[in-house]
């Protein structure tokens, strides 16, 4: 009788320790499946709630004086507005989400205010997915005006704007009224950059760009530095380390929580399936030394329980990874609702799957399997 005939008629006639065997693989597979199709959601949700933090670079002249700097929030020095477009264009700077700013203290209303200038995002022209832009999206000839500033004098979305600086006086239309910030954005009268370089006289002049970084690969502030220095001598860039940190130990913390997880739940499920494969050989003691001694060979006698290991971790891969896929496309979207939109099956793992779950069965089984063929099948029969 072939291998495969006593194959088929043992699972036929032990089908609990066969079923018992497939749903410790299919949850072997489901898991990971589930596991790694929300570990991939979850990166994107923390790349989006992370970037809501805001930018972590900024650039500015480099003889700015960087005490009177952080002591305004706004550099004393100016630099062109082409440097923006220029960074954008580099192959070397790994940064992203570039927001050129013109920002100058004024007087407005009796009170000093921070007048903020802001282009509208310029992506780095270097390959990569489109991103949302970041930063302020404001249309010329309209102004966003800072929480404080708007609930002390009664201004509200759709209001008129004047502002006067050095006897000019521009009129905006008020897009929209920021929520509490508490910080800087509450006493910020916000602009689109042209409008600000016309109403302060200072035509194509910024006075920093914001950025992300992209730190990947070892490439750090560091790097950055160097490249930026060699690119654009007359800049300096500054990084704001908190948000920067928040980004770095979040990512890790779901790397570590996923590289443990995933091998502790594979190591389980193939522990389970090496002890029922241990227990099948321990029940058919009898009739693997009958095999023996009938004369079937040792690598057939292996060959059947190695065999059942194969064809329980394909059945597996194929039941376990659309379940891990349902579990990931049916519970994913309330757990990451920031990007429940782009949830989708990792369509790689099936093949993964397919490989790695007959390969993982049948080293579990390898040893049980060997205990089988190195019985004497003449001690066998005697105890028996």
């Amino acid at each position: 009788m072939s291998v495969l005939r006593l194959l088929l008629r043992e699972i036929q006639f032990r089908k609990l320790n066969f079923l018992m065997g497939l749903v410790s693989v299919v949850a072997a597979v489901a898991l990971p499946v589930a596991l790694l199709t929300m570990c991939e959601a979850s990166n994107r949700e923390i790349t989006r709630l992370m970037r809501n933090l805001g930018f972590n670079l900024i650039i500015v002249p480099a003889d700015t004086n960087m005490s009177d700097f952080w002591d305004r929030s706004y550099a004393d020095k100016t630099m062109p507005e082409e440097y923006v477009s220029r960074l954008s264009k580099s192959k070397t700077l790994l940064i992203q989400h570039l927001v050129a700013r013109l920002q100058q203290r004024i007087e407005w209303r009796g009170r000093k205010v921070l007048l903020t200038g802001v282009l509208p995002e310029i992506p780095m022209e270097q390959g990569g997915a489109k991103k949302a832009p970041m930063g302020f999206q404001i249309p010329e000839g309209q102004a966003v005006l800072g929480h404080e500033l708007a609930n002390s004098t009664g201004l509200k979305a759709g209001d008129a704007l004047p502002i006067a600086v050095g006897g000019r006086t521009q009129r905006y239309k008020i897009k929209e009224v920021l929520r509490e910030q508490g910080s800087l954005d509450d006493i910020r009268i916000l602009l689109h950059l042209h409008d600000a370089q016309a109403l302060l006289a200072m035509p194509g002049r910024v006075t920093d760009i914001q950025a992300l970084s992209c730190y990947c690969q070892g490439y750090d502030i560091a790097n950055l530095r160097a490249d930026l220095a060699r690119e654009f001598p007359d800049t300096r860039v500054s990084e704001l380390r908190t948000q920067y940190l928040v980004r770095a130990e979040t990512r890790a913390t779901i790397e570590r929580y996923a590289a443990f997880l995933i091998p502790a739940v594979l190591a389980i499920c193939a522990v389970w399936v090496g002890l029922l494969t241990l227990g099948n050989v321990r029940e058919r003691r009898a009739e693997i030394g009958i095999l023996r001694a009938m004369g079937v060979s040792s690598a057939k006698v292996a060959a059947l329980f190695l065999g059942k290991a194969i064809l329980l971790g394909v059945a597996g891969a194929a039941l376990g990874f659309p379940l891990g896929t349902w579990v990931a496309l049916h519970f994913g979207p309330s757990v990451f609702p920031v990007t429940s939109a782009k949830f989708e099956p990792l369509l790689p793992l099936l093949w993964q799957a397919l490989i790695g779950a007959p390969l993982l069965c049948a080293i579990a089984s390898y040893l049980p399997a060997m205990v089988a063929v190195t019985q004497d099948p003449a001690a066998v029969l005697r105890e028996e």
